[in-house]
């Protein structure tokens, strides 16, 4: 069993750590006509570079109570990072809905992606199991 968890890894993190930064930037979106609210993201593969090393080095560690092992409000262990402001709003506000639109769209496509990914890995052994 231990095999299949190392197979399946990769995209099991990557769905993880493209969930949580599509949180980030529903919140962005949702938060567009907030004043000074400040946009943020995260890097993907630094989040997926940090959450492959925590899943090597922490394999074999258990946790006793949720939140040991976790920082709230990180994406896979990283902190997310302010965007950069491209033009300055009144209301203090850095939400650039056409840039939140785009991120948003394609990571919900890479998000599917790796959707497919698993699907054709799961198919690939089952054709394996069933000959």
């Amino acid at each position: 069993m231990n095999k299949l968890d190392d197979y399946m890894r990769f995209h099991q993190l990557a769905l993880s750590v493209r969930g949580q930064r599509q949180q980030l930037l529903a919140s962005n979106i949702a938060n567009a006509d907030t004043p000074n609210y400040k946009a943020r993201d995260v890097d993907f593969g630094a989040a997926m570079n940090v959450a492959l090393l925590k899943t090597n080095n922490a394999s074999d560690l258990s946790k006793t109570v949720e939140a040991h092992m976790s920082r709230a409000g990180t994406v896979a262990g990283l902190p997310p990072a302010f965007r950069p402001e491209v033009q300055g709003n009144v209301d203090g506000n850095t939400v650039d809905m056409d840039v939140e639109r785009n991120a948003f769209t394609e990571n919900a496509l890479r998000y599917e992606a790796s959707l497919t990914m698993i699907n054709m890995q799961i198919k690939g052994l089952l054709a394996a199991i069933q000959g």
